[in-house]
């Protein structure tokens, strides 16, 4: 792993504000910045720029790269890594900034002249062909997602519009684009569902059967993947890693909830029995993976990122009480609290990451010294990273609390079909059946009397045409 000073010298260590900065028209939605240019004084400003440790020499042809979701934890650290790895590259990094991302996750980039932000959503059209044409992109590394198991449990249509809909536009308009070289899809091991302790690790060809909605929306991005691959052409790489931690990471997580919430005196809530097993993948490890993927993997292929580092949840939270000096069973039992589990938990996951080891690849971080310094950044960085205290102790409790879905009470399951136009879904803006190029190239967020088709009786109170003010009162 390797961190770098603002003047892109590296050295081999490795030591939020809220958003502040995102009032700043710098971060108003749709809104770009080419650097260099420095953000406004931050409590992390004197954070280590983690990057990975590969470099390769340029892909032939690719100049502009767009990460979506570059500002989140695994694509910040592949954004970081590539923009300052190979200054030839111009970095476009596309990001809505909603949680669990952050602008404290590329801060040292806007200082860097090959770097680009676009505050934007993958689910609107408008805004991904705005980035598409302005910037000239060649290659697309597509991170944006919603990825927290637990809360597609709760709001599993919300993972259905940004994972499944956000990456069936933003295929489209790659098409549309028709310059792209590379469109590199991050998935995920879960679409494979669970792994008997018994069973052989999984290769690519492996059967997809994922048991929550969270994997059960990223498989089906994957089928739009692999249909625009095979219909358009479309240069697709598919990849499949097992679970990546680190610094930069949201607390949603195990490793940052726990450290977080020692921190903090709160305790460490254990789903289950804590007997669930994953592989941990370090995300320095996890960058030089999709770095050697984007110069050396090949058109049309699926590669596994696997670890070699297998653990189950009750040895994570030793280690971790470990690093604060708890090592009695007393003060296990003291902190650690049995709470009932998810509704559905996969015993563990297992993938055969030799596809990726063939090009070069190697796992270099340990789970023992990639937790060790993980800690040691979440006790130095991680209260100030996003917004302080109050903030980050929501993400402490057992289980998180899903906003209220659009289908639920009022809506009753019915459902209400648009025509030509966009439609606004809380914070994204699902751009859905443009008879035209010249409608999609239109920035503007608005609709302009759309018409509904309704059946058996659709949504209450709602008329054939109504403004953006009447839908939002509706969805919100």
């Amino acid at each position: 792993m390797v961190t770098t000073d603002e003047n892109g010298d590296q050295r081999q260590d490795q030591k939020h504000q809220d958003g502040q900065g995102e009032n700043q028209d710098i971060f108003k939605e749709g809104s770009s910045y080419t650097g260099p240019h420095s953000l406004p004084p931050s409590p992390c400003e004197d954070s280590p720029c983690l990057i990975g440790s590969t470099k390769f020499d340029p892909y032939p042809g690719a100049k502009n790269i767009m990460i979506t979701g570059g500002a989140g934890f695994i694509g910040s650290w592949v954004t970081r890594h590539m923009t300052v790895q190979y200054p030839h590259y111009r970095i476009i990094c596309f990001d809505t900034l909603d949680t669990p991302a952050s602008h404290e996750n590329i801060r040292h980039l806007f200082k860097l002249p090959n770097f680009v932000f676009v505050r934007g959503c993958i689910t609107k059209v408008p805004q991904v062909m705005n980035c598409l044409r302005k910037y000239e992109i060649d290659t697309i590394m597509h991170f944006a997602a919603q990825s927290h198991v637990d809360l597609s449990f709760g709001n599993s249509f919300s993972f259905t519009i940004m994972n499944v809909v956000g990456t069936h536009v933003l295929l489209d308009c790659a098409r549309k684009w028709s310059k792209i070289d590379r469109f590199i899809h991050v998935s995920t091991d879960e679409v494979y569902g669970e792994v008997d302790n018994e069973a052989s690790d999984l290769i690519e060809a492996s059967l997809l059967a994922p048991t929550n909605p969270y994997a059960a929306s990223k498989a089906a991005a994957e089928m739009y993947v692999n249909a625009y691959y095979k219909s358009f052409k479309l240069p697709v790489i598919i990849v499949r890693s097992n679970n990546v931690y680190g610094p930069n990471q949201y607390p949603e997580k195990i490793i940052p909830k726990f450290t977080i919430s020692l921190e903090l005196g709160l305790p460490l809530f254990l789903h289950g029995n804590g007997t669930h097993k994953r592989r941990y993948l370090h995300a320095s490890d996890a960058a030089n993976a999709f770095d050697t993927i984007f110069h050396r993997g090949k058109v049309g292929q699926i590669y596994n990122v696997s670890s070699t580092d297998e653990i189950d949840n009750m040895t994570v939270s030793r280690k971790i009480l470990a690093e604060f000096g708890f090592v009695t069973e007393e003060q296990f039992n003291d902190r650690v609290q049995h709470c009932k589990d998810r509704p559905f938990n996969d015993m563990r996951y297992a993938v055969d990451g030799g596809k990726l080891k063939s090009l070069g690849w190697e796992q270099l971080v340990d789970f023992e010294d990639g937790l060790k310094s993980t800690i040691e950044w979440y006790r130095t960085w991680g209260l100030d990273w996003w917004g302080g205290e109050d903030k980050v102790r929501e993400c402490c409790s057992a289980f998180p609390s899903p906003k209220r879905s659009i289908f639920e009470d009022d809506v009753s399951g019915e459902l209400v079909e648009f025509e030509n136009h966009q439609v606004q879904i809380g914070k994204c803006l699902v751009s859905i059946g443009y008879e035209n190029e010249e409608m999609a190239e239109d920035g503007e967020q608005k609709i302009v009397e759309p018409t509904a088709r309704k059946s058996n009786d659709l949504l209450r109170g709602l008329k054939d045409t109504f403004n953006m003010d009447t839908l939002r009162s509706l969805l919100d």
